[in-house]
């Protein structure tokens, strides 16, 4: 027989192929924070941070001018200090992101997610 015979070449490419897509990294575009724990400090602060839906920030009912101002009043807080972060349903993710992200590299620790019960 003077053909090659293909079907082993075949089921190697496969196995390369099934290797490849089970070694390739998900792509991750979320945000790592630590979360709260239940039974926390019982002395801290919550300070109130909403997102609108236009992406116009709120600290406590005071309109922010821009993200610096934000981050002034992000590396101000204690460490038991808490944040209330509220977003509105049709605010923009990045945002929202920008603003976990800035906390996070501010080392804010405490963020609870308030009103996201209407969105299950």
């Amino acid at each position: 027989m003077l053909e090659l015979n293909m079907t082993p070449l075949i089921d190697v490419m496969l196995v390369l192929i099934i290797m490849l897509i089970v070694t390739i990294p998900k792509a991750n575009h979320s945000v790592g924070m630590d979360m709260p724990r239940p039974g926390g400090a019982a002395e801290s602060i919550a300070q109130n941070l909403e997102v609108d839906f236009d992406g116009t920030l709120w600290w406590n009912g005071a309109q922010l001018a821009n993200r610096s101002a934000l981050e002034e009043k992000l590396a101000s807080l204690k460490g038991d200090d808490s944040i209330h972060l509220r977003a509105n349903g049709l605010a923009p993710y990045k945002v929202v992101a920008g603003v976990l992200s800035s906390a996070r590299r501010l080392g804010v620790r405490n963020i609870a997610m308030v009103g996201n019960e209407r969105f299950q």
